[in-house]
């Protein structure tokens, strides 16, 4: 009896292990890239992440990557692209929305194609619009519509006006005109046989390309990819150095450290942390950055405008070029960057003293004699009398005259220290000097 059921419990133990190496063996997962957004380096670095998830996953067996993106940047899609036709897992591509521009290059890298209801692909034309742009795009898309076996006509169409497809069925009509960018909607896609099936959901898509499956796992975006791929934009990163200038100009007008330098440090902080996590900077290029505030830290101790000052300029926007995903995007975002901080200085100086809080930073209110005010001590007969600088006036600062220490400021000049001056106004509290051999 004893050994029955001995023999009954390894019989039993014996089962289990089976049936969990069974269920193991059946176990198939598929995953869900979603790619949604500008196309930029932390998009690129995110699919290329969330793919190495799920090649390394023993069990999976395909990758749904769904697709929702007016487009982006071309060099960003060819890896993408690269990236998908690499894998060994079975890929579908998703469009739930819409794949526009390099959006559509990553529709077509994928094995197949799966289309939601009033969705759109296509309008693919390069900005700017040059023959070299347009002959390399087209390249791209038609090598990639060759090697899944796509239509290469429609997929150039979309890229280059110049295309002109009638319709096989009907001659008299046309797919697309000469002078058009092909857009296909959801049901042209499937009447061309672009897109292999219509469907709004991933059971929907697997069941009809019959992949066997025991789960679904959807990747998430994280804070840090959200980061970082607004930080690659090409709408918000001009807008956010914006906000770092601007933050600077406003701390050079109001004394010790305030809301300009926290807002500038949060700005370029969220600027060159976003460009990190998207692989285009590096700790060497944020040295770069500090060495140019400290460059122009050093000049603004120092009297007048000379090698500190252009080097710090010069770190400050090599950096951030280096910073940009590439040269052309880094100028253009510095040139919006500046001109408006321009804009800014000159909404802050025009109509910063008739707000209640700017008249804080930049003093508005005259101390005029007809009001009552009166100064506690008539400077008037100061007028004319010549002193020495003892500190650099940039425009104010203080000088020497009979040996007392005066306030003084210039008329715009700088003027360096131990340098002859005399007063040629005196305004109130306010005393204006210049230069003098």
């Amino acid at each position: 009896m004893k050994k029955i059921y001995i023999k009954f419990i390894v019989f039993m133990i014996f089962c289990m292990l089976f049936s969990i190496y069974s269920y193991a063996e059946n176990e198939k997962n598929v995953y869900v890239i979603p790619i949604k957004g500008e196309i930029n380096p932390a998009v690129t670095q995110f699919v290329k992440s969330s793919l190495e998830k799920a090649e390394s996953d023993p069990n999976s067996v395909a990758v749904i990557f769904e697709i929702d993106t007016l487009g982006g940047m071309i060099k960003e899609a060819t890896k993408i692209r690269d990236a998908i036709m690499k894998t060994p897992l079975r890929t579908i591509s998703f469009v739930n929305k819409r794949a526009e521009s390099a959006g559509a290059l990553i529709t077509i890298a994928s094995e197949n194609i799966a289309m939601s209801s009033g969705s759109t692909i296509g309008s693919a034309e390069t900005i700017p619009y040059t023959e070299k742009n347009i002959s390399y795009w087209k390249g791209e898309l038609r090598t990639t519509a060759q090697q899944r076996g796509r239509d290469t006509r429609l997929v150039e169409a979309m890229a280059d006006r110049r295309i002109e497809i009638k319709n096989p069925k009907d001659p008299d009509k046309y797919i697309i005109k000469k002078g058009e960018l092909l857009n296909l909607t959801t049901k042209e896609a499937e009447e061309l046989g672009f897109t292999d099936l219509v469907g709004n959901s991933y059971e929907e898509i697997l069941k009809r390309f019959d992949i066997q499956y025991s789960e679904i796992i959807n990747i998430q975006t994280d804070f840090k990819m959200s980061i970082a791929q607004i930080v690659s934009s090409s709408i918000f990163l001009p807008i956010i150095l914006s906000i770092g200038f601007i933050g600077l100009l406003i701390e050079f007008f109001t004394p010790g450290f305030g809301m300009g330098g926290t807002l500038s440090i949060i700005a370029f902080t969220v600027f060159f942390g976003g460009s990190m996590l998207a692989g285009n900077a590096s700790f060497a290029v944020i040295s770069i950055f500090i060495a140019g505030v400290l460059l122009l830290l050093i000049e603004a101790i120092a009297p007048g405008f000379g090698a500190p000052g252009i080097g710090g300029i010069l770190c400050i926007i090599i950096s951030i070029i280096l910073s940009s995903d590439s040269i052309a995007l880094g100028i253009t975002s510095l040139a919006i960057a500046l001109v408006l901080t321009i804009i800014s200085a000159i909404l802050l100086l025009k109509y910063g003293p008739r707000n209640q809080y700017f008249d804080k930073i930049i003093l508005a209110t005259a101390l005029k004699k007809e009001k009552g005010f009166v100064s506690n001590v008539e400077k008037d007969e100061m007028l004319g009398l010549e002193g020495v600088t003892i500190t650099p006036l940039r425009p104010s600062g203080a000088v020497l005259v009979n040996d007392q220490r005066i306030d003084v400021v210039t008329a715009g000049e700088f003027i360096e220290v131990h340098m002859k001056v005399k007063i040629i106004k005196v305004e109130g509290r306010k005393i204006v000097v210049k230069k003098i051999s």
